[in-house]
């Protein structure tokens, strides 16, 4: 099934918000429910739907415009299907100020946030970030940690994710920004087309990352290098948002690192050739303990459990 775009899920909104309008019956307010978590992105545009009829000048429909929609008020949004949008999205809409609005994650935390302009964020693990908007842009600075960005058409204000050396910029699409620790900072694009440069070097002529690819920015020269992902990959690079982790013959060391990100119960490893053994699976970010008992079995190895440690060994 072809995967929806962000004009087709515009569409849908647009056709929510207007039923939402009149008042929903509660058939169509479990249906609009089931519609809105079928995918990230869509409580962002029934956002920004309704924000849009909330803001429709009255002059029009005052002049006797028997064509003007009718104007929606707060009440009548959070009653006719506003308040399911904010639920569902986990939302703090932000509604600009000088004080940038911070937004954090715990480990093995994900949360998703609806942004004034329809955009939404959803923070993966150990995750800090700032958000700031202004009359011409939309800022972003992503602390640590990594996040999906699912942004809302606006070509006056352009959407800037700042994180460390690197500078993505971005009108309406849907992409990735990792921050995690000393490693590079990357950019994952799986919609759209983002511009990605060193921060602070507006003389460095910016990088096109169009989708389905990722951009690593070097950490001393702030050099970008662009690959092409296949989709399968987009989709094992982006299973955190389900609460997965995918391996594909990483090491056993490896993979125990990336648990670490996910959990404070950490998983030690004696035997360095055990360490060395490659690794291949889908697993529950959050359960370190399942993932170090099934490799104990898979690879003759014993796990030794203890409150906040799992100890693999030969």
């Amino acid at each position: 099934m072809a995967r929806e775009t962000a004009d087709d899920i515009d569409e849908a909104a647009a056709g929510w918000a207007a039923r939402a309008d009149r008042g929903l019956t509660p058939t169509e307010t479990v249906e609009l429910e089931a519609w809105l978590r079928g995918d990230i992105r869509r409580s962002g545009a029934y956002a920004r739907m309704t924000w849009a009829l909330m803001s429709t000048e009255p002059s029009a429909a005052a002049a006797g415009d028997a064509r003007a929609p009718p104007r929606i008020t707060r009440r009548r949004w959070m009653a006719g299907g506003g308040a399911i949008a904010a639920s569902l999205a986990g939302v703090g809409v932000y509604l600009g100020s000088s004080r940038p609005a911070a937004y954090s994650t715990r480990k093995g935390e994900k949360k998703v946030v609806s942004l004034e302009d329809g955009s939404v964020m959803t923070l993966n693990t150990a995750t800090r970030l700032e958000v700031r908007f202004t009359n011409d842009r939309r800022l972003i600075r992503l602390v640590d940690g990594e996040a999906l960005f699912d942004v809302a058409k606006d070509r006056a204000r352009p959407f800037i994710v700042s994180a460390r050396n690197a500078e993505v910029r971005a009108v309406g699409t849907s992409f990735t920004v990792s921050n995690v620790d000393s490693a590079p900072v990357e950019v994952l694009v799986r919609e759209g087309i983002v511009d990605v440069r060193r921060a602070n070097a507006p003389e460095q002529a910016p990088t096109r990352v169009t989708a389905n690819s990722r951009a690593i920015l070097a950490r001393d020269t702030g050099a970008v290098a662009v690959a092409h992902v296949e989709e399968a990959q987009l989709g094992t690079d982006l299973a955190w948002k389900d609460g997965k982790i995918v391996f594909q013959g990483e090491t056993l060391a490896a993979a125990a690192a990336r648990f670490s990100r996910y959990s404070d119960i950490g998983i030690v490893i004696d035997d360095p050739d055990l360490g060395a053994e490659k690794v291949a699976g889908v697993f529950n970010a959050n359960d370190p303990v399942g993932f170090a008992k099934s490799m104990a079995l898979s690879l003759n190895a014993t796990a030794e459990i203890r409150a906040d440690v799992v100890r693999l060994a030969r």
